[in-house]
């Protein structure tokens, strides 16, 4: 699972790549998000899943906090906000964190805090989110744009 988690930013990029200019923004329905609100989401996911993961590692009684993604998206007007640097965000997060990753204990993997939606949530529960996080979101952006060409 370390090494799909290390190679999210790669299947991200790739997606993002094969988005038309005229789609980035383009949503395929109320409520969705466009290519370019996606890529945003996943910066300041990318940015909480680096902290909470820290927090599990080393804090006794870790409290992972929860938070609506769809109002960070609408407070935060992700279409505002530059596409490059929530990519870079995105490549340098994953670069920090893969190699903590990789020198974790085996007491480490065994670390369970909570999470204020969840309930019990360890450090292999966080690796199997994250894991597939960009995973998802990459083929999220391709099934946009299979729509948009549809339209």
């Amino acid at each position: 699972m370390i090494e799909r988690y290390a190679h999210g930013p790669t299947l991200l990029k790739r997606a993002l790549a094969n988005v038309p200019a005229g789609a980035l923004t383009w949503k395929p329905a109320a409520g969705r998000w466009s290519a370019h609100e996606i890529v945003v989401h996943c910066a300041d996911s990318e940015t909480n899943a680096h902290m909470r993961l820290r927090f599990l590692i080393a804090e006794p009684e870790p409290l992972i906090v929860g938070y609506d993604q769809d109002r960070w998206a609408m407070t935060f007007d992700y279409h505002a906000h530059p596409l490059d640097a929530a990519l870079a965000t995105v490549e340098a997060v994953r670069a920090n964190t893969v190699p903590l990753l990789r020198r974790l204990s085996d007491l480490d993997w065994r670390k369970v805090g909570r999470h204020t939606e969840s309930g019990p949530y360890s450090t292999e529960d966080w690796l199997a989110i994250y894991a597939e996080h960009l995973e998802k979101h990459s083929r999220q952006i391709g099934r946009n744009v299979e729509a948009w060409s549809k339209r």
